[in-house]
């Protein structure tokens, strides 16, 4: 099997990931997927659709991420190896797309609008 690739994205985060067949091992930015993420919950988010498609063990990852912070890296590698899964065996795709990771979250962080503090927040009223 010739490496696949795909991309995922979410929040400011961007992941490319390349997959070759092999023994299950996944490398987030030259570091083991327990070595880049500490969390346990994030590891797992990392593996939902392997697990949904029953191929754990059959696919190694490579994975380059950049931007945002650890849960929207996480997130944006889900729907990259999702992705990636769906190229591979068109029949991993219906249980994929019930689980939801095929979908891109479009929600990112409000701009900052001038006048104001933050996105929305405004500086305190004063009548008199």
């Amino acid at each position: 099997m010739e490496k696949l690739n795909a991309i995922g994205r979410r929040k400011t985060s961007v992941a490319r990931i390349y997959l070759s067949s092999g023994k299950g091992a996944i490398e987030v930015n030259k570091r083991s997927l327990e070595n880049y993420f500490p969390s346990e919950v994030l590891r797992m988010l990392v593996q939902q659709p392997l697990h949904q498609a029953e191929v754990t063990e059959q696919y190694n990852i490579k994975v380059n991420v950049k931007g945002g912070g650890l849960t929207g890296q996480a997130e944006a590698i889900r729907l990259a190896i999702a992705r990636v899964l769906c190229q591979v065996n068109a029949e991993y795709r219906p249980g994929l797309k019930q689980a939801g990771y095929l979908t891109r979250d479009p929600r990112m962080v409000e701009r900052k609008k001038y006048g104001r503090k933050k996105a929305r927040k405004r500086f305190q009223f004063s009548k008199r």
